[in-house]
Parts: structure tokens; sequence; C-alpha cells
């Protein structure tokens, strides 16, 4: 019946035949290619169907084999807040008699807390302080070290003199001149610390630059030498754990989307990849340790933009990772290809026949193709 409805018209004869057409050519492809006698498993559910009723020409979809690029991108969960907390521990002797404020801004030369009513002072720097600085005396050899290097930085960079400084070249740090006693002593005078112009271990907090200070752990009164506070980068981050083993493609520089509460997005950019694996991520109800969860690596990320972060301190936000991007490659929509029985993809032109592709990669609905007869503009048909 449906052969005498499409009868006496070229249309019609597209309609009726087309069906046995395609499957003819189909298993006249796989008999050479394998000496088989089965037919191929398309992705679309048509290859197992007895043809059905006549379609019009316009009921076939079809796309065009394109020339693009394919960006393969993934979205995880991440906490927004000012990133990791770093503890700081009193070092000397005597009792706390004051704290910088929870969620204060501390640059350099300015107290975290005081000692014995002594201010300890934020100094910027890669050393700490591990000895007493003090100046030479008599014919004794002057002090140098990495140490004395962050002491000399830092009084410089608050405007004060420090005479001549001896170029390290040895790459053994700066030496603790009288000069730079001196200064030193200037610079404790100014602060309100005792002016010796000898520095103790105690009296500075070396950091790498300025800090935000997240929680005070401390009260007025106790031991200087114990746990005093928590302090975190003054800038907002996110902190992304992923699993540990799955960070491929995540990489320091790479650039991100940041979408925060009420679907806003701003761009970001991945500032650190943790290597340190945590075992076990932390539980999205409680906040406590999951034992249950893969262990993880925290990806931290940084807004473009500080303003597009302005007014939020914490929350949960989604980034998008970009993990693998492929330039210039022959692309069609993943519908267009069809899974052979034997193995392997082919593409079905308009004209009922095939040609073997190999994929590469998937992204956003779209698969990178490639192989001989694949070119740009080839219509190939699809499911959808």
């Amino acid at each position: 019946m449906p052969e005498q409805a499409g009868a006496g018209t070229p249309d019609g004869e597209v309609r009726t035949r087309r069906p046995r057409a395609r499957l003819a050519a189909l298993a006249a492809l796989l008999l050479v290619a394998g000496g088989l006698t089965t037919g191929a498993v398309a992705l679309r559910d048509h290859g197992h169907k007895p043809p059905g009723p006549p379609v019009s020409a316009a009921d076939v979809h079809t796309a065009t084999v394109a020339r693009t690029d394919l960006s393969d991108s993934r979205s995880l969960p991440g906490t927004l807040g000012f990133g990791p907390q770093t503890p700081v521990t009193g070092r000397g002797t005597g009792v706390v008699t004051a704290l910088a404020t929870a969620g204060a801004t501390v640059t350099r030369g300015h107290s975290l807390y005081r000692a014995d009513d002594q201010p300890v002072v934020l100094f910027y720097g890669g050393t700490p302080l591990f000895r007493t600085l003090k100046a030479p005396a008599g014919k004794q050899t002057p002090q140098r070290g990495g140490d004395v290097t962050v002491v000399a930085d830092n009084l410089q960079a608050l405007g004060y003199a420090i005479g001549y400084r001896p170029p390290d070249t040895d790459g053994h740090g700066a030496t603790y001149t009288a000069e730079l006693a001196a200064a030193v002593k200037r610079w404790q005078q100014h602060i309100g610390m005792t002016a010796t112009g000898t520095l103790g271990v105690g009296q500075t907090v070396v950091l790498p630059g300025p800090v935000r200070i997240g929680q005070v752990q401390a009260r007025l009164g106790d031991p200087v030498q114990e746990t005093l506070m928590s302090v975190t980068a003054t800038g907002r981050r996110v902190t992304v754990p992923v699993e540990a083993g799955d960070d491929t493609g995540i990489k320091a520089g790479a650039m991100v989307t940041i979408t925060l509460p009420y679907e806003r997005s701003v761009p970001g950019t991945v500032t650190a990849v943790s290597h340190t694996v945590q075992a076990g991520g932390n539980d999205a109800g409680s906040g406590q340790q999951d034992p249950n969860s893969p262990p993880t690596v925290d990806v931290t990320v940084a807004p473009v933009h500080a303003s597009d972060l302005a007014g939020l301190d914490a929350a949960p936000v989604t980034v998008r990772f970009t993990t693998t991007t492929r330039h210039g490659v022959l692309a069609v929509p993943v519908t267009a290809l069809v899974a052979l029985k034997e193995g392997g993809y082919a593409l079905q032109r308009t004209d009922g026949t095939l040609v073997a592709v190999t994929t590469g990669l998937f992204a956003a609905g779209q698969v990178e193709v490639s192989g001989p007869g694949v070119t740009a503009g080839l219509r190939v048909e699809t499911a959808s």
C-alpha cells in the first residue's frame, strides 16, 4: 500500500524507497569492510525498526560538518570566603594584653596583638625571626641571614633610613649593621616599643603580606606562647575541593566562571592548586569531615575584579572549569554518530551512504570527528 501511494511521481519514489536504499547501502558497507552479514546499530532508533509510513523530505534532519573550537568544561561546588586560615602562635614570653579584632585588616608595621603591653608587629617576608638581632659590639662579626633581610626590607618600606646596605652577593642575607640597629631603635620608639635597637623573636610576626583576622582564639591574660588567632588573605577567594587525581586540566592561571547566588556569573582565575590531599571531603549538611567521601585537593580561585564579590563574605558558589580545548577541529552534533556493531562510528550522508569517522573530544552536544572523506561542509543526517 505505501508503494502505491507514492507511485507515479519522483517524490513518491524517494519517500517509499529511501528506507530500503539506506538499509541496502548500510549492509553493503559492512560486507565490504568486514565480511559480515549483519547490519549496523545506529545511535538512532530507526536502525532496528521496520519501515514506517512515508515521510516528507521536511522530516529528514540534517547537520553540516563544521570547523570550530571545542571546549570541555565541568562545574564544581565551592565556598566563597577569604581562603585558608593560617594560625598565629605567640612567641617569646609574657601574657596577652591586647588582640586585633576578627574581621580587621592588619598591614605592614601594625600590631596583631600586644604582649606585656608591648606591640607585636606584622612584617612581610618569608623568613621569621629565629634569634635576637643586635648590633655588633667591638670586633664582633655582624649577624647575617634571611631574618635580617626581612627587618631591613620592612624598615625601608616603612620609610626608615637604614644606612649603607652591603650587597648580598653570596645569598646569605643582609647584615645587621650598626646603622640598621639604629633604624630599628627609631622605629621601636615611634611605635611605642621599648627602644633598644635589639629585636627579639617575640616582637614581630612575619607573614607573606597583609592579613585579615579570622578567628581569635586567645583571651586577654592568656600566656602568649599559644595559638592566638587565625588569619587569612585580605581578598575574597573561592575554595573548590576537587577529588584527588581528578584535577587534571586545572592549572594555576586558568580562567574560570564563578556563579554566585541568584545566578550571577563573574570571571575568575585559578590562583593555586594544593598539593596536600585531604582525607575525605566535608559533609554539605553538617560541615564536618565525611569519612565516606573520596580524598580531595583544594583549588583556590580569585575573582578577576574584586568588586564583583563586594558585599559577600561567605556563600556557596559554583565554579566552571574549562579542562580541555581543541582549536579548529571538525565537529558535528553527537546525534549524527552511527555506532557500528563491529565497533567504531560512522556518519550517514544525505544519500544514505556511510563514511567512517574517528571521534575526538565530546563537548556541549558536539563531537570532534576526522577521517577520509570528512570535510567541512559535508551534509549528514542526524537523529534530531
